[in-house]
Formats: structure tokens, C-alpha cells, sequence
């Protein structure tokens, strides 16, 4: 259901959030790019193999405590400034730091000092968590955006529809479609519920399964034991109402009635509420009715089903209701049909103030520009 709250504001508020991060993410890239991006990586990469040392044995290497660990540390530290390429990008920081620890005895200051000397190095750090930041920023405002998109799209959509109701003849005759819709829709239900009373469930179930074939007419189909307990026992003779009866009849008792008791019970009493809620909705037309191509096409599918049961009374009612599509003002009374069911009071006040038109030129021209934006992002 398309969100009403939505407005032009939240989309150019979306657009400029993803400009901003555009922008920013390439700010970051720019900045990787002056210096080289396997320089930056290279210069972070040697700060946090630096820094991951330091913290590793600051407490064990100071004073005279642990020889083994001041050996093994100086041996990593200095080992690694001297492995560092000559051209890496700060590469004094990591050598003065190197020089600080090149002593025979460490102390606590020793370290916070090559801390200090490691900070020009920590900034190709911050470039590439940066450009990370800023990507995840872009990737996030992306995919709002699209998501935005699809809501506004429905939006749009949703107003249009309200324009388009708000255009029609409110005093236009409806009755002249609503009266054989309604007649039709009133023979069908008793015709359908007299059949489903009277005649076998093997038959009544029969019109259900043919009725698959057709898009149009909905019937839920039934459950897959239901189906083989019409074709194989022989209690589908009986009416629906009569094997729903069986089916409450203890098994003494439903002995004396049902020729298979089991199957009657395992699959009738099993989907009760499928059976009785079974009934001709699929059958009728809706008001106000769907489009004239949909309804005539819905028409000659109903009477391929109908063919199966129904009376020829009810089947050029039915007819009727497919000839109301040839009327040359069927669009004009379908649309005021739809105008009196759907409208609100609030959305007719709307129409009548413009309020409606405004949003949706203001909601396309923000919806456009947001479609633009995210087009030059992911370029």
C-alpha cells in the first residue's frame, strides 16, 4: 500500500543526503589517489604492524624483567622499519621511532615517544578507514534511494489514480451496469449454492478443478486428498452437506452410512472449513467491475464454467454483463462507479482544492531528480 506520508521533501532530502556522499567518497578517493594507492596502504599496513608491537610488548619488554621479550621485540621492530621500501610515504616517522627502541634498556616513555613519532604514519590509516566510511555511506544512500524510488513510484501512482477518479461524472448512471452485475451476481450464488446442496461432491468439486484452467476465475483449489476422495470412494456420490454431516457421526455410526468411513473421515472431516466456505465468489463480478477487456475475458471463462452447471437463465445474465463492455459509456459509469466506492471525503476535498495535483507534480519532480542523482552515483 503506497505510503501517504511520503512527500516531494523526503525525496530531495534522500537526493541531497546521496549527492553529499557521492561527493565524499570521492573527496576520499582523490586523497588516496595524490599520494598512490599502494603507498597509502603500504604506510598503513607498516603503522598497524608498528603499533600492534608496541602494544604487544610494552609490559613486557620495559626495564629488566624479561630479556627474552626485549630481545624478541627489538629484533621485530627494528627488523621491520628496515624491510620498509625506501620510498614509502613517511618512512623517517617509522625510522625514528626504530631509533628510539634501538637501546639497551626500554622504559615506559620509550614507547609513548615512538607512539609519537608514529603519528605522521597514522594518517594513511584514517585515509583508507575514511574512504571505507564514506563507500558504506554511499552503498547505504544507494540503496534508500532505490528503495525510496519504488515507494514513490507507488505513490505516484496512487495520485494519479485519485486524479483520474476525481475527473469522473459522479452523477453519471451507474445503476445502468451496477443492475445486471448485481442480477447476474444473484443468480449465480443461489444456482451455485443449490448445486453445491443437491448435487454429488464429485461433481461439485469437478466445476472447482475445470475452473483452474481459467486465470480469471479464483476458485481455491482443493486440497490434494480432497481430490482423490472424489475420484475413488464411492461416498462421493453424496452431496457435500450430507458427507459433512457423516463426517461428525462417530465411527460406530458412520458405519451403517458411509461405504469407506476411514477415507471419509481422514479426508472430509480433515478440511471441514475448505467445504463449507466453498461457495460462488469466484463466480461473480466484482463492483465496480474491472476494466472492459479484463471483464470480457473474465466473461467467456465464467461461461466455460458455468456450462458444467448453471441454468441458460443464468448464463445470459452473464452475458449481459459481457455486453455492457460494448456500451460506448461503459469507461465513463465504470469510473464513477469507482469514484463513489473509493473516494473519501478527505480525498474529494483534496481534489476539489488542487491539493492533489500539487503533490503529484511536486512528488514527479522530486522523484525525477532522485532517479538522476542515483544515475550519476553509480557512475
Amino acid at each position: 500500500m503506497p505510503d501517504e506520508t511520503l512527500t516531494a521533501a523526503d525525496a530531495d532530502t534522500l537526493r541531497e543526503r546521496l549527492l553529499a556522499a557521492r561527493d565524499a567518497h570521492a573527496a576520499a578517493e582523490a586523497d588516496i589517489d595524490s599520494i598512490g594507492e599502494e603507498s597509502v596502504v603500504a604506510a598503513a599496513d607498516a603503522y598497524r604492524k608498528a603499533i600492534r608491537l608496541l602494544d604487544n610488548y610494552e609490559e613486557s619488554a620495559v626495564g629488566t624483567g624479561d630479556f627474552q621479550a626485549y630481545v624478541e621485540f627489538q629484533d621485530k621492530f627494528l627488523g621491520l622499519v628496515e624491510d620498509l621500501p625506501e620510498d614509502l610515504p613517511d618512512r623517517e616517522a617509522f625510522e625514528a621511532a626504530a631509533d628510539r627502541m634501538d637501546r639497551r634498556r626500554l622504559r615506559e616513555r620509550d614507547f609513548e615517544g615512538a607512539r609519537a613519532d608514529l603519528e605522521a604514519a597514522e594518517s594513511y590509516v584514517e585515509y583508507l578507514d575514511h574512504r571505507t566510511e564514506t563507500k558504506e555511506e554511499l552503498t547505504e544512500a544507494r540503496r534508500d534511494a532505490k528503495l525510496l524510488l519504488k515507494d514513490t513510484d507507488s505513490r505516484i501512482s496512487e495520485l494519479e489514480r485519485l486524479v483520474e477518479l476525481g475527473e469522473a461524472d459522479v452523477d453519471a448512471p451507474v445503476e445502468h451496469i451496477r443492475d445486471p452485475i448485481d442480477r447476474y451476481n444473484e443468480a449465480v450464488s443461489e444456482e451455485f449454492q443449490s448445486f453445491k446442496q443437491s448435487e454429488s461432491a464429485q461433481e461439485v468439486l469437478s466445476v472447482v478443478e475445470a475452473a483452474e484452467w481459467h486465470s480469471l476465475v479464483e476458485f481455491r483449489s482443493p486440497p490434494r486428498d480432497l481430490r482423490e476422495f472424489v475420484r475413488e470412494s464411492p461416498d462421493a456420490d453424496e452431496p457435500i452437506p450430507t458427507l459433512l454431516e457423516y463426517a461428525d457421526y462417530t465411527g460406530s455410526k458412520l458405519d451403517h452410512y458411509a461405504e469407506d468411513p476411514a477415507m471419509l473421515q481422514t479426508s472430509v472431516a480433515v478440511h471441514r472449513t475448505y467445504l463449507e466456505r466453498l461457495d460462488a465468489d469466484p463466480l461473480c463480478v466484482s463492483f465496480p467491475p474491472p476494466s472492459a477487456e479484463t471483464l470480457r475475458r473474465k466473461a467467456n471463462e465464467l461461461v466455460s464454467v458455468l456450462d458444467r452447471f448453471a441454468s441458460e437463465t443464468t448464463i445470459a445474465a452473464l452475458r449481459t454483463v459481457r455486453e455492457l463492455t460494448r456500451r460506448d459509456d461503459y469507461d465513463r459509469l465504470r469510473t464513477a462507479a469507482r469514484a463513489r466506492t473509493e473516494l473519501t471525503d478527505a480525498e474529494l476535498e483534496r481534489l476539489r482544492s488542487g491539493a492533489v495535483e500539487t503533490e503529484l507534480h511536486e512528488l514527479r519532480e522530486a522523484h525525477d531528480k532522485l532517479a538522476d542523482a542515483l544515475s550519476e552515483a553509480d557512475s
